[in-house]
Order: structure tokens, then sequence, then C-alpha cells
């Protein structure tokens, strides 16, 4: 009994040496096993701060480019003569020449203008009461530099009106040819019905018209006119359209005929008499289409009311170069 109580006691003591063993070996594994390992921790980089951190950004807004200005020809063509006169500002451009055209002397003169809108204008003499002379009318455009004679008109001397102008000519006595009349933006004149042939000047610049509707014509809201016969309108689109039958097709006059090339560039041809010749208005067509092949060519008053003037500067007098001794109805000049 007492063999097997010792027995039992050793067994008990191994047990427990045993148990004990195991314990101090898992602390020792516990302890290595929570020691930090030695792998490198990577850095974290600090915030960026606001400023630090990109953004989204789109380019600049790119700035319109300048338009550009319109071409100025003036110079594109060969000088034609001997020069006369020139001008040249920021916003116009214009030479004089004098040039012989199958044994006529004439003026040619070739302008450009920036805005033709507001640098082309008219001045008259007073509604139904007169007529004036070219330079005195002039004088109401003091900044202009250039100006020839305007409008045909009726009276006592040529009392001539087309056939389908209502009423009787004394009733248009001292006033411009053409269906409508507009000056400095005012209507003086409209004749419902009647078919315009002339100019007009809007904002966007200088237009012909040939048999247009007076309806037509003020929708566009101008602000000048200018008229005569309705055989005036001899070049559309590059194309003659003079009327054979007219009387000044062949009929050798003096003459002042506006060109338009572009919308910036208009060629003046001034006929004459100094050498004792004119020209015929078909002569005129084929030298302005074989020289200058103009969108449009309309022909102005003529004959004693042909008028060219120039002067360097506002401040200066006026210089007569051809007509002007005659009193018109209106004139159209030009403008810096």
């Amino acid at each position: 009994m007492q063999k097997k109580h010792m027995e039992r006691c050793l067994f008990t003591l191994l047990v427990l040496l045993i148990f004990a063993l195991t314990i101090l070996g898992l602390y020792r594994v516990t302890k290595h096993s929570a020691a930090p390992a030695s792998t490198t921790i990577p850095a974290v980089s600090p915030a960026a701060s606001p400023a630090d951190v990109p953004t989204a950004t789109s380019s600049p807004t790119p700035k319109p480019s300048p338009t550009p200005a319109p071409p100025d020809r003036v110079d594109s063509y060969a000088v034609q003569g001997i020069e006369v006169a020139s001008h040249q500002s920021d916003t116009m451009h214009w030479r004089i020449e004098r040039i012989e055209q199958e044994g006529a002397v004439c003026y040619l003169t070739k302008i450009y203008l920036l805005d033709p809108g507001t640098q082309i204008r008219k001045a008259t003499a007073n509604w139904e009461r007169d007529i004036q002379y070219p330079v005195d009318m002039a004088a109401k455009v003091p900044d202009a530099t250039l100006f020839i004679n305007g409008s045909g008109y009726v009276s006592p001397t040529f009392p001539e009106i087309p056939s389908n102008y209502p009423g009787s000519s004394p009733d248009y006595y001292y006033t411009p040819l053409g269906s409508v009349t507009v000056t400095d933006g005012q209507l003086f004149r409209r004749l419902t019905g009647v078919p315009y042939y002339g100019l007009s000047l809007t904002r966007d610049g200088l237009h012909m018209h040939v048999g247009d509707d007076p309806a037509d014509v003020l929708a566009a809201n101008p602000t000048q006119t200018w008229s005569f016969y309705i055989e005036c309108p001899v070049i559309r689109d590059h194309q003659s359209i003079l009327d054979p039958n007219w009387r000044f097709t062949t009929a050798p006059a003096m003459r002042t005929i506006i060109s338009c090339i572009d919308e910036h560039n208009f060629i003046l041809l001034t006929v004459t008499r100094d050498s004792s010749s004119a020209l015929t208005m078909r002569q005129c067509v084929d030298y302005l289409q074989s020289a200058f092949d103009p969108l449009w060519t309309y022909n102005l008053d003529g004959g004693p009311s042909i008028a060219l003037y120039y002067r360097l500067s506002p401040d200066d007098d006026w210089v007569r170069v051809a007509g002007g001794t005659s009193k018109d109805a209106d004139i159209m000049a030009f403008a810096d």
C-alpha cells in the first residue's frame, strides 16, 4: 500500500513537471513571437497641402485673332497715267490719275475705305427750292477730302421725268430723280410701285439697285440715296447690262461714273472734254471691264454737272480737278 502510494506521488510529480516545462516552452515562444518584426515600414509622405495638390486646369481661353483689315487695292492697280494727287490715312486711301482714253482726257480715282457705310457722305441743295454749286454743298461735309457730283435732277432747264412717275415735271423741280430719296436717314420721296434705279448707302456699304421695289430698298434702312436715269446701272455682277438703245450708249459726253470693285474699294471715272473729245458709255463700260472687272458700275449725272474735287486735309481749301462749274442737286463725298 505504501509502495503504491509512493508510485502515485511520483507520477503526479512527473505530470506536474511535464506541465511546468510545457508552460515554460509556450511562454518563450509567445515572447519571441511578440517581438517587432525587422521589416522596413514604408515611409508615409506628409499630407500635401491644398496648394500642392494638382488640379485639373483648362488652358487659358485663347483670345480671338483680330479681324484682318480689308485689302487696300489702290496700289495693286498698275498706274494708268500721271498722278494728280493722293491721300492716305488709317481709314482711307485715294489717288487721282490723269489718263487719256481713246483721245479723251479722263481722271481715274482709286479709293479704299475702311468703313464705307460711315465714310461715304451726301450733301444736298434745298429740297424743292434750289440747286447749288458742288463746292458749296461740300462745306456741309467738313471732314471730307474728296467729292464728286451725285444724282441727276429735275429743273426747268432739265424737266424730263420717267413716264411712270405720278404727276408732272413741275412737281419734281429742284429734286433728284429716283423713286426713293433718302438724305441722312430722312425719307423725302417714296413713289409706291415705281421701281428704283440708283444707289443706296446702308450700314454695311454702298449698293446698286436695278428696278428694285421701293419697299425693299427702304427695308434695309438706307442713310443716303443717289439716282439718275433708269439706264444708269451699266454693269452688274461683273456683266455689262448697258442698254444698246439708250441714246448715251453711243453719244460721247462728259461723265461721272462709279464702280465697285468690292465693298471697300471703288473706282471713279471722270470723263472731260478737255481735249475736245469725250467717251461714249459703251467705251466707258468696255474700259472699266477690261481694266478693273468691277462688281457693279453706275453712271451718275454727267455733262456740265460733272465735278471732281480734292484736298489733302480737311483744313485745306478744295482743289478743282474737273467740272464743278454748274449747280447740282447733291454730291457724294468721301471722308476719313
